[in-house]
């Protein structure tokens, strides 16, 4: 396995155990592999991790089939996987909803096995979105950027914004959700806001008020399990469409959609970003503003 890169201009000069550690957030075992097996070259010279690398510089670095786990991923179908934005080292599709980020069983497919077919090889998934969310969702290509991407997230470099239509309407355009969360003892299915849980932050924005619904727009800075739809039913905002925390059985879907997904490209520093749409969720927007006339 071998990736080659071309460090940038404004790139600050560094020695490359810096970079590995610091810069690109390269796990210790990965450095390790590189550092034992000598594995690192500088414009075609193999270099030591204490050598100082400059603007333009050309990085090869080369790793072995045993320095990972094997990943088979069978193949689904590429016409469903909806690939909004591609590159060496990611793949970020558009997941409709009541498709499952990746399947449970062992025949069961979901989008990680379509993307898998539509970019020839298997995919590693990163992150993941509730069965009944649609939005972007962002896959690893290889195994080298995998726990880069992970670390990234932890640390809240890679953003993701979702919209949401909610019933009833906000004190405040503007509001900070700070509550733990955690396990319902009593309903293993959801999450609950309790004292004992697990911090979780919620940024929310009112974008529109209709009668009595609002369009919202949510940032996390954290990622619990159902977060957002545990917070919004805190404050007795369920969103439409949610059979979990809410009671809406004749919405056709869950209005809950992640339009949005940022982040710094782990090996140039230049800032992506790319937007999903969503016909279904833009279409009971509209109905909701028809409702308004």
């Amino acid at each position: 396995m071998e990736f080659n890169f071309i460090l940038p201009e404004n790139f600050e000069p560094q020695s490359v155990k810096h970079l590995l550690e610091k810069t690109w957030l390269v796990p210790r075992k990965q450095r390790y592999f590189l550092r034992l097996k000598k594995h690192f070259w500088v414009n075609g010279v193999l270099v030591s991790d204490q050598h100082i690398l400059v603007s333009t510089d050309r990085i090869k670095i080369c790793f072995d089939s045993e320095d990972f786990s094997e990943l088979f991923v069978p193949f689904g179908d590429k016409n469903l996987a909806d690939l909004i934005y591609e590159d060496d080292h990611v793949a970020i599709a558009n997941k409709p909803e009541g498709m499952k980020t990746h399947g449970n069983e062992k025949n069961e497919l979901g989008l990680q096995n379509h993307v898998a077919a539509a970019v020839g090889h298997g995919v590693f998934v990163v992150h993941r979105l509730d069965q009944s969310t649609s939005g972007a969702v962002l896959f690893a290509k290889n195994q080298f950027v995998l726990p880069i991407l992970g670390r990234m997230f932890e640390e809240n470099l890679i953003h993701r914004e979702y919209l949401a239509l909610v019933h009833g309407h906000f004190s405040s355009p503007v509001i900070t959700i700070d509550q733990p969360i955690g396990k319902n003892r009593h309903d293993k299915r959801k999450q609950i806001v309790t004292p004992t849980g697990k911090r979780a932050v919620t940024h929310l924005s009112v974008l529109t008020e209709y009668k009595k619904s609002s369009l919202i727009k949510l940032t996390l800075d954290t990622g619990r399990t159902h977060q957002i739809r545990v917070h919004l039913s805190a404050l007795t905002a369920p969103i439409f469409g949610d059979l979990l925390y809410g009671n809406d059985t004749h919405e056709p879907r869950l209005m809950l959609h992640a339009q949005k997904i940022s982040w710094p490209d782990p090996f140039t520093g230049e800032m992506r970003e790319v937007l999903a749409p969503s016909k279904t969720f833009d279409a009971r927007c509209q109905q909701e503003q028809d409702n308004q006339d």
